[in-house]
C-alpha cells in the first residue's frame, strides 16, 4: 500500500511562505484555527505556541497549503492529500536546496507564470535553455530555489 506523505519545508516565516506558495500553486492555505482554539481551551497547548493570523488563532511555527480538490479534515483544517507544511527553524538557509519544486505551466504560459510569481515576491535567478529543455530558475521570498518549465 502506498504511503501518505507531505513535503516539509524549513523556513523563517511559515505564514509568509504558505501565503506565497498557496498563491503560486493555487493551493488552499490551511485554516487550523478551530483545532488551535480547541487545544488552547483544553489547556493542551500554551499561548506561546500560538499567534494570531487574520483575526484567528494559528500555530506560531507551522503553516500549510493543500491541493484544493483533495480531502481535508474539517475539524482540524488539515489536508489529507497533496500538501506542503512550512515549519519555522532558527537557522537561515545557507546553501543550494537539495530538493526543490518544479512548476510546469508549459512553454506558452511560462513567461506569464514567471511574471505572476515575481509579483508575489519571487526573484529570477537565471534563464536556462539547453537541449533538455528551457526553464526559469527562481527563488521564493526566503531564497529557496525552484524551476518554472
Amino acid at each position: 500500500m502506498p504511503l501518505h506523505w507531505k513535503l516539509v519545508i524549513d523556513c523563517a516565516d511559515p505564514h509568509r511562505q504558505a501565503a506565497f506558495w498557496g498563491a503560486a500553486l493555487d493551493y488552499t492555505v490551511e485554516d487550523h484555527s478551530a483545532l488551535v482554539a480547541r487545544l488552547l481551551d483544553a489547556g493542551a497547548v500554551t499561548p506561546e505556541a500560538v499567534t494570531e493570523l487574520d483575526g484567528r488563532p494559528a500555530w506560531r511555527t507551522l503553516a500549510a497549503v493543500r491541493h484544493p480538490e483533495d480531502p481535508y479534515d474539517p475539524a482540524s483544517g488539515t489536508g489529507l492529500g497533496r500538501r506542503i507544511l512550512f515549519q519555522a527553524v532558527p537557522e537561515a538557509k545557507q546553501a543550494k536546496n537539495r530538493l526543490h519544486l518544479d512548476l510546469h505551466p508549459g512553454p506558452v504560459e511560462r513567461a506569464a507564470t514567471v511574471a505572476r510569481l515575481r509579483a508575489l515576491g519571487a526573484t529570477v535567478l537565471r534563464e536556462v535553455s539547453e537541449p533538455a529543455g528551457t526553464w526559469t530558475t527562481m527563488a521564493d521570498p526566503e531564497g529557496n530555489e525552484f524551476d518554472v518549465q
